[in-house]
């Protein structure tokens, strides 16, 4: 079950998967986007992921993205993140909300 709520936004924790509420490290504009980095510490290690967002007829859409890299160090995994999200604007624009 726990595997369940953390797969649909419950729980969380700090080595247990990505955190219910991420502050973003970093953000940036991106072609009217909002990428926010939101790496978290997974093993030891801090693992890739981010959102991308946009405000698209007056409704908040959001895509969380989680990849596999993890890095030692926390500005290496936020730059990582951003360029992640600035690839899938680039390769998928507004598609990426569904």
């Amino acid at each position: 079950m726990s595997f369940l709520k953390r797969l649909f936004g419950g729980g969380g924790g700090s080595d247990a998967g990505e955190p219910k509420s991420a502050a973003p490290a970093k953000q940036i504009e991106h072609k009217g986007f909002l990428i926010s980095a939101t790496p978290y510490k997974a093993e030891g290690q801090y693992q890739t992921c981010g959102v991308v967002s946009k405000e698209i007829d007056g409704v908040l859409k959001e895509h969380r993205f989680i990849r596999a890299d993890r890095f030692a160090g926390l500005d290496d995994a936020v730059d990582i993140s951003i360029k992640k999200g600035i690839q899938l604007v680039d390769e998928q624009g507004e598609k990426i909300f569904g």
